[in-house]
């Protein structure tokens, strides 16, 4: 089993910039190494969405069209941490976001929220205009 707690969600003025982090739990045979990560958003009212894959080592990633070139993801697996720098804020930002863990990455693709097999509970960004 693998447990996903975010963090650092927060409230913060258009253009400015904030950092997720999403800390796994993992059971005896579990390794934090052996997963994709990603991060998904889900706005008021909305369905959910992607927003940023990273595969096992760190080594690729991808993005959705509407961050790509102001979100950045990385991971430390020693730490089992992944995070979201996200730069360049704008109120169509505002989400609550999730991470989620999964077996599979897809290079140049976006992936299906299905495919992964744990999820955080999420946490709140909310961007000032």
């Amino acid at each position: 089993q693998v447990q996903l707690v975010e963090s650092g969600g927060g409230l913060v003025q258009a253009g400015g910039s904030l950092t997720l982090s999403c800390t796994a739990s993992t059971a005896s045979g579990y390794n934090f190494d052996a997963y994709a990560m990603a991060w998904f958003r889900q706005a008021p009212g909305k369905e959910r969405e992607f927003v940023a894959t990273i595969i096992w080592n760190g080594k690729e990633t991808f993005y959705a069209g509407s961050v790509q070139g102001r979100f950045a993801v990385f991971r430390n697996n020693i730490g089992k941490t992944v995070y979201l720098q996200m730069n360049s804020l704008t109120p169509e930002d505002t989400a609550v976001y999730y991470c989620a863990a999964g077996h599979i990455f897809l290079p140049n693709r976006e992936p299906n929220a299905d495919s992964f097999l744990y999820w955080g509970q999420g946490t709140q960004v909310t961007v000032s205009s």
